[in-house]
């Protein structure tokens, strides 16, 4: 299985300290090894999946997707307008 990073989670991630990566990467560890851990969407996010988990103090959502046996790490952010975001950046693709 092959991790493909969008440029919006790439951009995001960039700015994260060093504490807030590793968390990170043990979440998308995680999601690795039980891919259905996330909350499959319905609707316009048909075939997307987020995953929410805590990051210090805040509520972080992960949107992940499977793009043939890859998996695709769509974006991540805090709750405040996370599925307006998404939404919009999936159109624009």
């Amino acid at each position: 299985m092959k991790i493909i990073q969008s440029r919006s989670f790439e951009r995001k991630v960039k700015k994260f300290e060093k504490r807030k990566k590793k968390v990170l990467d043990n979440q998308i560890q995680r999601i690795i090894d039980n891919p259905s851990i996330g909350q499959e969407k319905k609707g316009d996010l048909r075939g997307v999946y987020v995953y929410k988990f805590k990051l210090q103090s805040a509520r972080y959502l992960l949107s992940y997707r499977f793009v043939g046996a890859d998996l695709e790490l769509i974006m991540i952010g805090p709750h405040e307008n996370y599925y307006r975001d998404l939404k919009t950046y999936l159109k624009g693709r």
